[in-house]
């Protein structure tokens, strides 16, 4: 009878941690479908809580790990989702409800949304193993070998994506931003345009296939491309400044000023990158238009931003006289029946008689001659004088052609008047011919001269 006792005892304890763990694997299992249902009813609090239940019981049950990080992802708390996805990720177990494949492209989204490129990176790296056949897996490590500037890779991540499927739009539009990046023109446009002719939404697509015809001088082309690409928002900006360059380059500065005026009108940080570079070319194309006070104006405001910015203070320090010289500004921004007058009464202050006046392009010139000669009947000397108001140096090939235009009318003697300087080429020039150049600082004092002449009684 002990024996039979002992013997009981022994099986006992041999059976009843069997019996234990049998009757737990039966009836915990019963928890997850549980969990799942609750998801499906929208029940996240109760889906949370019986979870929790579950890990408290059993640390390292990948399934209820999974789950939790679902209701967490329901109840629009990504952060502590994603702790539950590392950890089912830790444990490597993908027996049961969560399988492999699925949860890696779930952790893969939720490593992108915080910015975890690298462990993102590494998420489809194995999806690539996993699946070689699908052309998204490629495509995101393209993406972000991009974000790490590694463009390289990326460049042969995207050329598989299309491999695997030859209508994947945005592969084609992020390989065709690469090669354009890279110099390769033909090769960009090629990719470019097969990413509108799978997806003819495709705004990224436009606005460098617009960059790459603005670049080529198709101005019309481009400007048509940049407004499909201004639909998306985050494009905007930069498309406004790129169509108003288009037109800059089309010298048609009303409407460049206008899509000018309109990047800056959308910004709403005056600092951004962009913006600097609209008010930049929008004060070139009020100097173009001679509204010399405005140009400054968005100089000022680009200079206040970054002072260091292209010409920007050598622009300033070139107009400062508008701020300061009433001539030095009526001559700049005159009309054009009025800068012939001025023009005039600079010829007039040299001692000298107008005879013929015709206008250029920004600037006139004029056939005089000696006002008064120190010898009776002595032939008075012709000299053809051009006169310029522009921004830039004056080269040697506008005292050339100046030169070319005396020989043709047989006249000895040349003078360049010009608001701005020369060139070191155009005073070499000068230095061996019957040509004066006056500068800026010679015109203002021809300037102040007229205006004295003017106030004369004698006048």
């Amino acid at each position: 009878m002990t024996e039979l006792i002992i013997t009981l005892i022994i099986v006992a304890a041999v059976l009843l941690p069997l019996i234990i763990i049998l009757l737990y694997r039966f009836i915990n299992p019963r928890k997850t479908p549980l969990i799942q249902a609750y998801l499906k009813q929208g029940k996240i609090s109760q889906a949370i809580r019986t979870a929790r239940q579950i890990i408290a019981r059993e640390p390292r049950n990948p399934d209820a790990h999974y789950l939790l990080g679902k209701a967490y992802l329901e109840a629009q708390k990504p952060e502590l989702a994603l702790m539950e996805y590392k950890t089912v990720n830790n444990l490597g177990i993908f027996t049961g409800l969560c399988r492999e494949t699925p949860f890696r492209k779930e952790i893969a989204d939720l490593y992108m949304q915080f910015h975890q490129f690298d462990e993102a990176l590494k998420e489809y790296l194995l999806l690539v193993n996993a699946e070689p056949g699908v052309a998204e897996h490629y495509f995101h490590v393209g993406d972000l070998f991009e974000e790490r500037s590694r463009t390289d890779k990326a460049e042969l991540y995207f050329q598989k994506s299309i491999e695997l499927d030859p209508e994947f739009a945005e592969a084609y539009s992020r390989l065709g931003k690469i090669l354009y990046r890279q110099k390769k023109p033909l090769e960009a446009r090629m990719a470019l345009e097969k990413a509108i002719k799978y997806n003819t939404d495709n705004t990224a697509a436009y606005f460098y296939l617009g960059k790459l015809m603005k670049e080529g001088h198709d101005y019309v082309g481009a400007l048509i491309n940049f407004e499909k690409a201004e639909k998306d928002f985050e494009l905007k900006l930069k498309v406004l400044v790129e169509r108003g360059t288009c037109y800059m380059s089309m010298n048609n500065y009303e409407n460049a000023i206008a899509e000018f005026e309109r990047a800056i009108r959308a910004a709403q940080d005056d600092g951004k990158s962009e913006i600097v570079y609209a008010r930049y070319f929008l004060g070139l194309c009020y100097e173009k238009t001679r509204q010399f006070e405005l140009a400054v104006d968005n100089w000022e405001k680009v200079y206040a931003k970054r002072p260091q910015f292209r010409d920007v203070a050598e622009k300033l320090s070139q107009y400062q006289e508008l701020r300061t010289d009433d001539r030095i500004k009526d001559f700049l921004t005159a009309s054009q029946p009025r800068f012939i007058e001025i023009c005039q009464d600079i010829v007039v202050a040299l001692r000298l008689e107008v005879r013929d006046v015709s206008e250029l392009p920004n600037g006139c010139q004029i056939l005089a001659v000696e006002a008064e000669s120190k010898w009776r009947g002595a032939r008075k000397m012709p000299k053809l004088i051009r006169i310029f108001r522009i921004p830039d140096l004056i080269d040697d090939s506008s005292v050339r052609a100046l030169h070319e235009a005396m020989k043709k009318i047989n006249v000895t003697r040349g003078l360049i008047i010009t608001s701005s300087s020369f060139s070191r080429k155009a005073y070499e020039f000068a230095e061996t011919r019957p040509i004066d150049l006056f500068n800026k600082e010679k015109l203002r004092e021809l300037l102040a001269t007229a205006e004295r002449e003017h106030a004369s009684p004698s006048r």
